[in-house]
């Protein structure tokens, strides 16, 4: 096939794309952007959510934690680039390998910036060269630090066995670490339970500690990233960081939001235990959290040519959208009486941000 030019680089007039994952959010947008391009797409996950994806995108069905599905489903195929956002574990990792091996040209694989957040000593931001070293403790069963954990854990898990791959069997992967993305289908609704408790015009809810900065990632600019990362069949054997420029105090970002919306936010600091025992995190402030990453994304930039959007641009797409259709409230808005309450018990300081 003849070499056209998109977005500055050089790439075949069609590829055939798999995608591995959901598409309620960065499946949803990267198909869109790979058929928009003139890519075939073929999107693989288990089908219980349905999908606003154009009819002419061809669907697989299987549990890809069950490897003989995958193997059914995939048989004889091959595919210029796969996409796999929703790969945890080794064992999905493994499988993975045998069975794409020999029928892709390349393997993108969706990580985390979680991969940091297991590890002893580091400081913030983190770069590629940090993720060796020694991990931290186990933290104790049944609580949401161990699930984070374990979630952490078990990504490095595949990238250690995708990257084992790369080095013996030259299995053409790039790894790419994201941080917290906010998007306009974000399936947990994080950015939008802040703009409801803005709208509602009550305080923000929000503990004392920890306070990390923030460093997200647009949605857009990571189906972005993708594409180029296809198109070019660039980062072969390597991981990337993928992150927004800024790095914002919570304070700041939802200063940022409220001018946005001009509402004046009033925050509320608690103890976090309070708030805990009370029920209310993370959804009273889903930012408030240690298993956040702050991601470096210097090589991005110099070895992919990845370009990254303002984050007061991109803040004030995805605020408008959500005040133009408003989505039905999540679940964790449902207490938002009893958060108001909990404060006629309490005697803590707000912070009102000045426009």
């Amino acid at each position: 096939m003849r070499a056209i030019q998109s977005t500055g680089v050089a790439h075949t007039e069609c590829m055939d794309v798999l995608i591995i994952g959901g598409t309620r959010n960065m499946g949803h947008f990267l198909t869109h952007a790979l058929r928009e391009a003139g890519h075939v797409v073929t999107v693989l996950n288990r089908g219980k959510t349905r999908d606003e994806l154009p009819p002419h995108v061809e669907r697989l069905r299987a549990d890809r934690t069950e490897p003989e599905q995958l193997k059914s489903v995939l048989a004889q195929r091959h595919f210029d680039a796969v996409v796999d956002t929703t790969l945890y574990t080794a064992m999905e990792a493994h499988a993975v390998v045998d069975l794409l091996r020999e029928r892709t040209e390349h393997y993108i694989f969706i990580s985390s910036g979680q991969v940091y957040l297991v590890r002893e000593g580091l400081n913030r931001p983190f770069k590629e060269s940090d993720y060796p070293g020694r991990l931290m403790p186990t933290p104790k069963p049944d609580t949401f630090a161990h699930a984070e954990w374990r979630y952490g854990i078990g990504k490095r898990e595949a990238e250690d066995a995708l990257r084992k791959a790369w080095e013996e069997h030259a299995f053409p992967v790039t790894t790419l670490r994201l941080p917290m993305v906010n998007s306009e289908r974000d399936p947990l609704f994080r950015l939008y339970n802040y703009v409801l408790r803005l709208r509602d015009g009550g305080p923000i809810l929000t503990p004392m500690t920890p306070n990390f900065p923030l460093r997200h990632v647009y949605g857009g600019d990571v189906v972005n990233a993708i594409v180029r990362i296809v198109e070019a069949g660039l980062g072969k054997g390597r991981a990337y960081n993928i992150s927004q420029e800024e790095t914002v105090s919570l304070d700041e970002f939802l200063g940022m939001v409220g001018e946005i919306m001009d509402i004046r936010p009033r925050i509320v600091r608690l103890p976090r235990a309070t708030l805990e025992a009370n029920g209310f995190l993370p959804e009273c402030s889903p930012f408030s959290e240690r298993w956040m990453s702050e991601l470096d994304n210097s090589l991005s930039k110099t070895e992919l040519g990845v370009t990254y959007t303002p984050l007061e641009t991109y803040l004030r797409q995805i605020v408008r959208y959500y005040l133009e259709h408003m989505p039905p409230k999540p679940s964790g808005y449902r207490r938002r009486k009893a958060e108001i309450m909990l404060l006629q018990f309490e005697n803590e300081p707000s912070t009102e941000i000045s426009k």
